[in-house]
């Protein structure tokens, strides 16, 4: 076997542990292997040791680490090393072992959650000496030319006897002089600073030691509220806030004293040319608190430690590294598939990967995963029972990791997004036909009416019917799906300042026309065909406007219509006919408005029966004739025109030429083009004509904030 090589280091030449550790307990994890308590056969010493993977993505973090180790480890506020290992195994594969201090106290992170959880919050001179402790460590690697580049409360770790350790070293970089700068965008997102993101994007951008200093008033916060500012977003989120927000604070910087806000405002000064170092912030009033006190703080310290591990601790929120080397990300190699809420924190993101995790998932009716600020909705053509009243309440105003991912969350988030930041917000919709997006926007309006809390209720219903009527008019059964979207629809609705609901308005484009007159086999014409001509006849008013009872007409005839009859006897058509009418009662169309509809789409089912016959004329030129005037007749009554109009407009058309009107015969194959477009074109406008009709009924005339 070919030895294993670092850039430097040659890790086959490390010798084996199994002659002087053993392993006795897992810790947990690290960034990138597990970490267990081991026993010196020797001498009876405990320790930690990181076992890991020599893998080639990771073996320069892995030198990186052992070189600082090795030479700083000498410092009280660094974790000791106690050397390196190779354990060569031909069945699970060789692996290193990094064999450090074993500090069984574990991180200041796991403290501040352990003081939470039991409704206390760290004392400020104790969050004072860990900072003091941190900062001398930090000191230590800067004067040594050293940056660490991830610090944040799981890399402090904390003794039995109250001793303050930094930890992890894998990213950190060692410079050729101590103001000498970097430029690769590395560290764990909610604690990197703006100059160290800005490496990912701007290639000029450069930063030096002080980037550890944000990175220890970012984990200063911590001290005091538990979680790192943005906590609750996505980590890719997070690094696009970062350099855009404000220096951030303590959540409530008036239950803190001056010092402790003014020591977090110098850490975090955005210019990092202005930012002080860490010499400087210990001379800070903050920092020089604690001198003297050494010997009490470290008491209470340890004594705190007791009472946590005593209460068994708290749930670890665990933030993972984050290396960018130009967009290269180099993740844990640990973690097995499980079940995550967000596919971008799979390990391998390949497509074998995210397919399994979907499948086991959806086995299991959960439909819904993020993807960083994405929702992916899987269809699971059955009622889960995910949409009730409770539902709904649980994803108001709730952090986006406090519940499963959901449809719902989504419009909380576009809602608080639009409230917060006081602009607009949009939501797209995308997906395959059949994938749910129509019944997706159903219940993003659904959300964000009840979010939008609008004192009118009248409103509310209005907005709620907008859907399901424009949907009864551009939608259709096609082979894959029966109810498929055949139109492009983008609905704005409009909210307060207060975020209080007052109006909405729709477009609709890219509506396919050419359903009207032909539908392809297994496919069928626009929902609201079928569902006038079972209402109509349910109603004993087909003959008023003009419909067949024992025909189908020519546009809805195909392989699923045979018998008008199949249609007048649909239960189904029957009930939708009468929610139709409901929605446009309730948005608050008149009875007249909706004759006329109905008139409208009488008239198209006529104009395609009128048929044409060919007659020629003494010049032996063909001309179109209608050869079953009662459907002319029936279509110019239901249009209030003459039917003599109607049949010179399919009939014929009119070149002008050298300002002479010369009118011209059209063919029968020209007339029926003709006829087709017609019907096209008058549904096309009626279309249009009921968009517009809902957008001034539900408009309103301030103008607030939109949120669509």
């Amino acid at each position: 076997m070919l030895p294993i090589i670092g850039k430097t280091i040659i890790f086959d030449n490390f010798p084996d542990p199994s002659d002087t550790w053993e392993i006795t307990e897992t810790i947990g994890k690290g960034t990138y292997g597990k970490v267990f308590k081991v026993l010196n056969k020797k001498n009876g010493q405990k320790a930690a040791v990181k076992i890991l993977d020599p893998i080639h993505d990771i073996d320069e973090e892995i030198e990186a680490e052992y070189n600082i180790l090795k030479a700083l480890s000498d410092h009280p506020n660094v974790v000791r090393f106690y050397g390196m290992y190779f354990k060569k195994d031909k069945i699970n594969g060789d692996k290193l072992w990094l064999v450090l201090e074993l500090c069984n106290g574990g991180s200041v992170t796991d403290l501040v959650k352990g003081f939470l959880k039991k409704g206390k919050r760290m004392s400020e001179p104790i969050i004072a000496y860990i900072l003091r402790e941190a900062l001398l460590g930090l000191q230590h690697l800067h004067n040594n030319k050293t940056i660490h580049r991830d610090i944040k409360g799981n890399n402090i770790l904390l003794t039995i006897e109250g001793g303050v350790k930094l930890v992890d070293f894998g990213v950190s970089a060692q410079l050729t002089s101590t103001w000498h700068r970097r430029n690769t965008s590395v560290g764990t997102p909610f604690w990197m600073a703006p100059e160290v993101i800005a490496c990912e994007q701007q290639l000029d951008t450069t930063y030096d030691a002080r980037c550890d200093t944000w990175s220890l008033g970012i984990t200063a916060i911590e001290l005091g509220d538990g979680d790192p500012p943005l906590a609750d977003l996505h980590p890719m989120r997070a690094l696009f806030k970062i350099p855009r927000n404000p220096p951030p604070k303590l959540r409530q910087p008036e239950i803190w004293s001056a010092e402790f806000n003014d020591f977090i405002s110098k850490c975090l000064t955005k210019d990092y040319e202005k930012r002080p170092t860490v010499s400087d912030l210990l001379q800070h009033k903050f920092i020089t608190q604690v001198e003297g006190k050494d010997a009490m703080l470290q008491k209470q310290l340890t004594e705190f430690i007791g009472i946590y591990q005593c209460t068994g601790g708290s749930e670890k929120a665990r933030h993972e590294r984050l290396y960018t080397k130009k967009s290269n990300f180099s993740r844990s190699l640990i973690s097995s598939l499980k079940d995550v809420d967000d596919l971008a924190t799979l390990e391998v993101l390949d497509e074998n990967t995210v397919s399994e995790q979907l499948e086991k998932c959806y086995s299991r009716d959960q439909i819904y995963f993020y993807v960083g600020d994405i929702l992916i909705a899987l269809n699971p053509f059955q009622s889960l029972g995910l949409y009730s009243t409770e539902h709904s309440k649980l994803y108001i105003g709730a952090k986006r990791t406090a519940n499963p991912p959901h449809i719902f969350a989504m419009a909380d988030l576009g809602y608080q997004s639009m409230i917060t930041y006081n602009s607009d917000q949009c939501i797209v919709i995308s997906g395959e036909s059949g994938a749910g997006k129509t019944e997706s926007a159903h219940l993003l309006v659904q959300q964000l009416t009840v979010l939008g809390k609008a004192n009118n209720k009248t409103l509310q219903e209005k907005i709620l019917q907008v859907n399901n009527l424009v949907e009864a008019f551009g939608n259709a059964c096609t082979v894959i799906n029966d109810n498929s979207s055949r139109f492009g629809k983008y609905l704005e609705m409009k909210f307060t300042p207060s975020g209080a609901v007052v109006g909405a308005q729709i477009s609709e484009y890219l509506l396919e026309k050419s359903r009207v007159i032909h539908q392809a086999i297994g496919e069928k014409n626009f929902h609201i065909f079928y569902y006038i001509y079972a209402g109509l006849a349910e109603k004993k008013k087909l003959a008023h406007y003009k419909l067949p009872e024992n025909k189908p007409p020519r546009y809805l005839q195909n392989d699923h219509i045979r018998t008008v009859q199949d249609v007048m006897n649909n239960s189904f058509y029957k009930s939708q006919y009468e929610l139709i009418e409901q929605c446009f009662r309730v948005i608050g169309f008149t009875m007249e408005q909706l004759g006329s509809v109905y008139s409208i789409l009488a008239a198209i089912l006529n104009v395609g029966n009128i048929e044409f016959s060919s007659v020629a004329t003494e010049h032996q030129i063909d001309k179109s004739h209608i050869s079953n005037h009662a459907a002319l007749e029936n279509s110019a009554s239901l249009l209030c025109i003459q039917a003599d109009e109607l049949q010179e407009a399919l009939t014929s058309h009119c070149v002008v030429t050298r300002g002479e009107t010369i009118i011209r015969p059209n063919t029968v194959e020209k007339a029926t083009d003709v006829r087709d477009a017609t019907a096209k074109t008058l549904y096309g406008r009626l279309f249009s004509w009921i968009v517009n009709c809902i957008n001034s009924l539900l408009k309103h005339n301030a103008s607030p904030r939109m949120n669509t």
